[in-house]
């Protein structure tokens, strides 16, 4: 199994323009709600216990972050929790309004995530590696912890790989 630092470096080489980066900070939780949203109707039963499919693959995703990095982990579990108590939230609503908080956030998502990859000039990492679709969230807390001064060893790690960001600065016409 790939290593915390192995997993970031992959999805940070599709990552290195700021403006890319910040698409991310709101096109990634949008797409991580919306999935709860939407996986939060749809219940399974697991040795007599009745789960969304929500609650579900949150868990699953829970258990692949703390086994990457513990701390890290933690973190993750927490915001994918609140992901799925907001899906439960709007699946609670109407039909209506849960499909358009559902669908409509999806969609909303991903135009954000490609604009993004507009400014990078490059694909989304999800196209040569499906594991970018786990990785994504956990890329975005990373950089906010890295923002915050917190895991700086862990990004010296990525950057060692991959470089530092750049700056994405429109040019101006001459």
């Amino acid at each position: 199994m790939k290593t915390l630092d192995a997993h970031l470096a992959n999805y940070a080489a599709y990552h290195r323009d700021t403006r890319n980066i910040a698409t991310h900070f709101v096109g990634i939780p949008m797409i991580v709600v919306s999935v709860a949203i939407l996986l939060s109707k749809l219940t399974v039963l697991i040795v007599g216990w009745r789960f969304s499919a929500a609650a579900v693959v949150a868990a699953g995703a829970s258990l692949f972050y703390l086994n990457l990095n513990r701390p890290i982990g933690i973190l993750m579990s927490i915001l994918m929790a609140l992901s799925v108590w907001a899906g439960y939230a709007a699946a609670a609503q109407d039909t209506q309004t849960w499909l358009m908080l559902g669908v409509g956030g999806f969609v909303v998502g991903w135009i954000i995530q490609f604009v993004g990859h507009v400014f990078e000039g490059r694909k989304p990492a999800f196209v040569d590696d499906l594991t970018g679709l786990i990785i994504g969230p956990l890329f975005v807390a990373c950089e906010a912890l890295f923002m915050l001064g917190m895991c700086l060893e862990l990004k010296a790690q990525i950057e060692a790989v991959v470089g530092p960001t750049r700056s994405g600065k429109i040019s101006k016409p001459a």
